[in-house]
């Protein structure tokens, strides 16, 4: 009998191993949880920004169509059926703030960064704004836009290139920033009102990145951001 459990435990302990390995190479999505080993929120830097994707899944959330996430090479990676990855971490609600991530897209890929949304387990995100990802899309709303809001036709970046897209909020006024290149700029008109189909106005929330069908795949990394 104790052959019989050391050599149980010893085969439980090799498949163990390999999932482990499994994992750390490509992870798919899964729910977020709390770990209590690692801080509230990510590193400082010199400039103010906050860290919040340190490439694992801790303070981020999917919603349906989880298989459409996974993580390689420390960036998100976005390709399958309409999914949304939600951040879900302490420093959430945002209000006026400084976002910075690394996106790269490969040909004909959709993609998007929500803003000031809040986390819906189907459908496309209702709060918020759009910022569109988009180089070659047959979409004609390209990067830089504020989808359906104020759209942007003209390609500042390229496929198969990571660039920074860096949106501002504050107060009424939201800027859209691409390698540093302000592409959009938008004020909310006073008394602004929700819409019926998307909120498509500011108030505050979290933000969300974008699976957009199987056909699209788009990396997500470095995700930072600054109150201001």
């Amino acid at each position: 009998m104790k052959y019989h459990l050391s050599f149980l435990a010893a085969a439980m302990l090799a498949a163990g191993c390999v999932n482990n390995a499994t994992h750390k190479s490509g992870s798919t999505a899964k729910p977020a949880t709390a770990n209590a080993t690692q801080p509230a929120a990510g590193n400082v830097d010199a400039e103010g920004f906050t860290t919040i994707f340190n490439g694992d899944w801790t303070n981020w959330r999917v919603n349906e169509n989880p298989k459409a996430w996974s993580i390689v090479n420390g960036a998100f990676r976005a390709n399958g059926d309409r999914s949304h990855c939600f951040y879900v971490g302490p420093l959430a609600p945002f209000k006026d703030f400084e976002l910075k991530l690394d996106i790269k897209t490969e040909p004909g890929s959709n993609g998007g960064v929500y803003i000031h949304t809040k986390y819906l387990d189907t459908g496309w995100p209702w709060g918020g704004y759009e910022t569109q990802v988009n180089q070659t899309h047959g979409d004609w709303r390209k990067s830089g836009s504020l989808y359906a809001v104020q759209d942007v036709k003209d390609v500042s970046v390229k496929d198969n290139e990571w660039y920074t897209h860096r949106v501002v909020v504050k107060g009424r006024n939201i800027k859209v920033y691409l390698n540093d290149k302000l592409v959009n700029e938008f004020t909310e008109e006073p008394g602004r009102q929700a819409g019926k189909d998307f909120e498509r106005k500011l108030n505050e929330g979290t933000f969300a990145l974008q699976a957009h069908d199987p056909k699209s795949v788009v990396l997500y990394r470095n995700i930072r951001v600054k109150k201001l």
